[in-house]
C-alpha cells in the first residue's frame, strides 16, 4: 500500500505562525506537524509516500528530504497553481497503481488505520471515508452513514438546525487508483465538494468507518494551543522528543536548569534550553530548543519555538512566541497573544490579549500593543539614542544585525577611509567586533583594530592616530546582556543629529555599498601606554608630582588596573579597592556605603569610583561622604576656569544655574546647548580650540577628571572636604513620567500651549522659568518617558516644582490615553 501526505496547505487562519513556514511544518511539541503524519504512516508498514506541495515547498522538501531519515521513500509533486484536495492527488498519479491512503499533513491524530482499511477492501469500496465523532460539528463537514456503513449524504459545515450527526469528516481517506480517473486535470478539484458527490451520485460503492482516537485539524490559533496540552496531558498517543524526568516534565538533550528555578509539569523542554535561577516554566508549557528563560522570567500555558529569549522579569501567559524572538526584561504577553518570528520586544513593553504581531517586529520600550500589528517595522525606539545603537546580547544584537549597521556605516564614508574598531573582553565582544568589522571591510572601509580599550582610551586613539571615525563596542554598565555600538567622529566625539540619520538612513533602506577591493585591517598595539603618557604631560610640576595625596580607588577590571597605573605614575598614592567584576554598575553603586567606610578605615584623603567603560567618576571625601553629581559638575567647571581664565563653559540644558555663578566669579561665560552628545562635543570643541586638556576631556573622560581633580587640590593643598564646602550651594531634583511613544509630541504641545510665552525656552525639551527656580521637561530618546528636572533657592522648593510637572505631565498622559480608547 502507498500514501499520499496532502501538504500544501498555507494555514491563513494560523498567520502569524504560518508567514514564514507552511502550515504542515508548524512545531507541535517540538516537531513539525507534519512528522506526526510521516510516523503515522511509517507505523503502518507504508514506505512509498507521494507528498503535494504547493506554499513554500522548498522548505517541506528541505526538511524531509528523501525520506530516508523517516524510514520512508518520498516522493514530491508541486502544484503551479492550486488545484484542490483532489486535484493535487491526481498531480501524483504517477505512482498511485495500488489501493493507497490519503492523510492530511497539517493535521495531528493518533488513529490506527487498519480497522478502516480492513473495512474497505471488505467491502470493495472505491473510497472509505475515516470519519471521527466530534463535541462541535459545525466546522466540519458532516457524514450520515447507513448501518452497513455505506454513506448516505454529506453536509458541508451545517448550522445547529441541520446537524443530524456528530460524525464529521476528518479528511483521511483509503482510495483505489480508479477514482483518479474521475479527477480533472490541471484545474481545482475538491474530494468533499466534487469528488464524493459524484460518487454517490453515480451510485459508486462509498463507505464511510468511525475510528476512536485523537484527531484535530489544527486550523486555527485556539486548536494549536489546545493540541499542545492535549499532548502533555497525554491524551495523543505519538512520540514525544525527550526524556521523562518525572513529574510529567520531559526534557531534551542537554538542557541546563540553575539552581532555584522552578518546574511545573506537564511541560516539555526542548534540547540546550537554559532556565535561570528563580525562573518559573509552568503547567502547559512547551519550550523549544535553545530557548532561554531568565532569572525572574514566567513562562505558563505557552508554546515558545526555539532560539527564544525570555528576559529577566518577563512574564508570558497563555500565549505562543516564535523562533527567534526576543522578549526583554519585564516585558508582559498576555492570553492568546502570538509574538512573529524574529520579533524583538523591548524591556518593559505589553501585549495585550488575543494581539498578533507579525514577524520581524520591533516593540519599543514600555510601548501598549493593543491591536494586531501587520504593517510597517513595528513601534520601535530609535535605532540610536544620540550617538550610540543599543542593543542586547540575547535578543536584537545579532551578528546580521550588526554587520548591516557595519555596512551602513561604512558607507557614509568614502572609499579607502580608516575607521577605529575596539571592543569589550570577551567572546561576545569578540563575535560582535568581527560583525561590525565585515559590514565595515564590505563597505570597503580599513579597520584600525584598537583591541580591548575603555571608552576615553578609544576617543583618544582615534584622535591621536589620525582615523576618519570609530566605533567602540562597550557593555552597559547596569544591564550586562545590554551593549552598545558607539560611534564616534575623527576627533573622538560622537556624532552629530546630521551623520547619525544619514547613517540610520542607509541601515533601514538596506543601502549599504560594497566593493571588490577589500582593504585589509591594521593593528596599533600599546594604545593604554600612549594615553597615560598623554594624560600625564597635560599635568604641570606643581600638583601631585609635589604633592602625592591617598586615594581609595574602586573599580572592576580592566578600568581598575588602568586608572591605578595612571594615578601611581602621576605621583598619587593608591589604595585598590577593586569592585566584584560580576555585579553591575548599578549593583556595585548600591554597595558604595561599605566602600565609603573602607575610605575612612584606610585614612584616604579622597575616594573615587569609577564604572566599567571609564565615563562615569563618583567622588567621596576623606570622611567618605559622596560628592553629589551637581556638586562634581560645579567643581569639574572651577578646576576647568580656573586653569582657563576667560574660557567658554559649554554646558548642557540641563546643567545647574548655579554654575553661571561660578564662571561669571572666574571671569568665564557660559554657553548653553541641546543635550544631544554629537552637538554637546562640537561646542566643546570649538569653545577648547588647541587646549591641550580642555573641558571636552575633562567632561568624556572620567580618568582624566579624576586625575586633573587630584593635581588641582595637590597645588592648592587643599582637602576634597573642604573644596565642596566652599562651593556655592546647589539644590535640584529630577522626576520621570512614563508617556507612550505615539503620545509624546502631543503632550509637549499640549504643556508648551499651557504655559506663558514669555517664561518658556524651547532650546532642548520645554524649560519653564519661575521666581523661585526653574524646570526642564525633556523627552528621553531611548526610552517612553519624561524627565524633569528642576533647581530653586532650596530643596524644598526644588521638590516643590519638580513634584508639581510630574502630576501636570501624567494628566496629560492619562488624557491621551483616554482618547486613544
Amino acid at each position: 500500500m502507498k500514501a499520499i501526505i496532502m501538504a500544501g496547505g498555507e494555514g491563513s487562519r494560523l498567520r502569524p505562525l504560518t508567514c514564514k513556514r507552511p502550515k504542515p511544518l508548524v512545531p507541535v511539541a517540538n516537531r513539525p506537524v507534519m512528522e506526526y503524519c510521516v510516523d503515522l504512516l511509517r507505523d503502518l508498514g507504508i514506505r512509498e509516500v507521494g507528498v503535494t506541495l504547493q506554499y513554500l515547498p522548498q522548505l517541506i522538501e528541505e526538511y524531509f528530504g528523501d525520506g530516508s531519515d523517516f524510514g520512508l521513500h518520498l516522493h514530491y509533486f508541486v502544484e503551479d497553481k492550486p488545484l484542490g484536495t483532489a486535484g493535487s492527488v491526481k498531480n501524483a498519479a504517477a505512482i498511485l497503481d495500488e489501493t493507497f491512503v490519503v492523510v492530511s499533513g497539517d493535521a495531528l491524530t493518533d488513529f490506527d488505520l487498519r480497522p478502516a482499511i480492513a473495512r474497505h477492501k471488505e467491502s470493495g469500496a472505491l473510497a472509505t471515508l475515516v470519519l471521527t465523532a466530534v463535541d462541535n460539528p459545525l466546522e466540519y463537514g458532516v457524514v450520515i452513514t447507513n448501518p452497513d456503513g455505506s454513506i448516505r449524504s454529506f453536509l458541508e459545515k451545517p448550522s445547529w438546525g441541520e446537524v443530524f450527526s456528530d460524525r464529521v469528516n476528518t479528511g483521511i481517506y483509503i482510495l483505489e487508483p480508479e477514482v483518479l480517473e474521475l479527477i480533472p486535470e490541471g484545474r481545482p478539484f475538491d474530494f468533499s465538494k466534487d469528488l464524493f458527490p459524484r460518487l454517490l451520485k453515480e451510485k459508486r460503492p462509498l463507505y464511510g468507518v468511525t475510528l476512536s482516537g485523537y484527531w484535530c485539524d489544527i486550523g486555527n490559533l485556539t486548536q494549536y494551543r489546545q493540541a499542545q496540552e492535549d499532548i502533555l496531558r497525554g491524551r495523543v498517543k505519538v512520540r514525544v522528543v525527550g526524556q521523562d524526568k518525572g513529574g510529567g516534565v520531559v526534557m531534551g538533550e542537554g538542557v541546563e536548569i540553575a539552581p532555584g528555578a522552578r518546574i511545573e509539569g506537564p511541560v516539555l523542554i526542548g534540547g540546550a534550553c537554559h532556565i535561570a535561577t528563580g525562573a518559573v516554566v509552568g503547567p502547559f508549557t512547551v519550550l523549544g530548543p535553545y530557548t532561554r528563560v531568565e532569572e525572574g522570567a514566567t513562562v505558563r500555558r505557552s508554546v515558545l519555538w526555539d532560539n527564544v529569549y525570555t528576559g529577566e522579569g518577563a512574564n508570558v501567559r497563555g500565549a505562543v512566541v516564535c523562533s527567534r524572538a526576543s522578549l526583554q526584561r519585564r516585558v508582559q504577553v498576555y492570553e492568546g497573544a502570538v509574538i512573529g518570528d524574529g520579533t524583538q520586544v523591548d524591556a518593559g513593553a505589553e501585549v495585550r490579549p488575543e494581539v498578533k504581531v507579525w514577524p520581524e517586529k520591533t516593540l519599543g520600550r514600555e510601548t501598549v500593543v493593543h491591536e494586531s500589528l501587520i504593517w510597517g517595522r513595528g513601534v520601535a525606539r530609535p535605532l540610536f539614542v544620540g550617538s550610540q545603537a543599543p542593543g542586547y546580547l540575547h535578543g536584537d544584537l545579532t551578528p546580521f544585525q550588526v554587520t548591516r549597521l557595519g555596512m551602513a556605516y561604512g558607507a557614509s564614508f568614502p572609499p579607502g577611509t580608516t575607521v577605529g574598531l575596539s571592543t569589550f573582553a570577551g567572546g561576545a565582544g569578540e563575535m560582535l567586533y568581527k560583525a561590525l568589522a565585515a559590514g565595515l571591510m564590505a563597505a570597503g572601509v580599513q579597520v584600525a583594530d584598537l583591541g580591548r580599550l575603555l571608552t576615553p582610551i578609544h576617543r583618544f586613539a582615534v584622535r591621536s592616530l589620525g582615523l576618519d571615525g570609530g566605533c567602540h563596542i562597550k557593555r552597559d554598565a547596569a544591564e550586562r546582556d545590554k551593549v552598545w555600538l558607539h560611534l564616534v567622529n575623527s576627533r573622538g566625539h560622537d556624532l552629530n543629529p546630521a551623520a547619525v540619520r544619514k547613517i540610520e538612513n542607509l541601515y533601514w533602506r538596506e543601502d549599504g555599498r560594497r566593493v571588490q577591493e577589500v582593504p585589509a585591517s591594521i593593528y596599533f598595539p600599546g594604545l593604554e601606554g600612549a594615553y597615560r603618557d598623554w594624560l600625564l604631560a597635560t599635568l604641570g610640576d606643581h600638583g601631585l608630582k609635589k604633592r602625592a595625596l591617598r586615594v581609595a580607588l574602586g573599580g572592576q577590571g580592566q578600568v581598575a588596573g588602568v586608572a591605578g597605573t595612571i594615578l601611581q605614575d602621576a605621583g598619587a598614592e593608591v589604595i585598590r579597592l577593586d569592585l566584584d567584576p560580576a555585579k553591575t554598575w548599578q549593583a556595585v553603586q548600591e554597595d558604595l556605603p561599605y566602600f565609603a567606610g573602607e575610605i575612612r578605615r584606610y585614612g584616604a584623603d579622597l575616594g573615587a569610583a569609577l564604572d566599567p567603560n571609564g565615563e562615569e567618576l563618583i567622588l567621596f571625601t576623606g570622611e567618605g561622604r559622596r560628592v553629589a553629581p551637581a556638586q562634581q559638575m560645579t567643581l569639574l567647571a572651577r578646576v576647568y576656569l580656573e586653569t582657563h581664565r576667560g574660557a567658554s563653559l559649554v554646558l548642557p540644558v540641563t546643567a545647574p544655574r548655579v554654575l553661571e555663578q561660578v564662571a561669571g566669579s572666574l571671569h568665564g561665560r557660559v554657553e548653553r546647548v541641546k543635550g544631544h552628545p554629537g552637538i554637546y562635543h562640537e561646542a566643546m570643541a570649538r569653545a577648547d580650540g588647541e587646549t591641550a586638556l580642555g573641558q571636552q576631556h575633562l567632561q568624556l573622560d572620567a580618568l582624566a577628571a579624576l586625575v586633573h581633580i587630584l593635581d588641582w587640590l595637590a597645588r592648592r593643598g587643599e582637602s576634597l572636604d573642604a573644596a565642596v564646602a566652599a562651593l556655592p550651594p546647589v539644590y535640584t531634583a529630577s522626576r520621570t513620567v512614563a508617556c507612550p511613544w505615539e503620545a509624546k509630541g502631543r503632550v509637549m504641545r499640549t504643556l508648551i500651549s499651557e504655559e506663558p510665552a514669555d517664561g518658556v525656552e524651547l532650546l532642548d525639551g520645554v524649560q519653564v522659568r519661575h521666581g523661585k527656580g526653574w524646570s526642564l521637561v525633556l523627552p528621553d530618546g531611548e526610552t517612553p518617558h519624561y524627565h524633569i528636572y528642576s533647581e530653586a533657592f532650596s530643596q524644598e522648593a526644588a521638590e516643590e516644582l519638580a513634584g508639581f510637572y510630574e502630576e501636570r505631565l501624567k494628566e496629560l498622559v492619562a488624557r491621551e490615553k483616554s482618547k486613544g480608547r
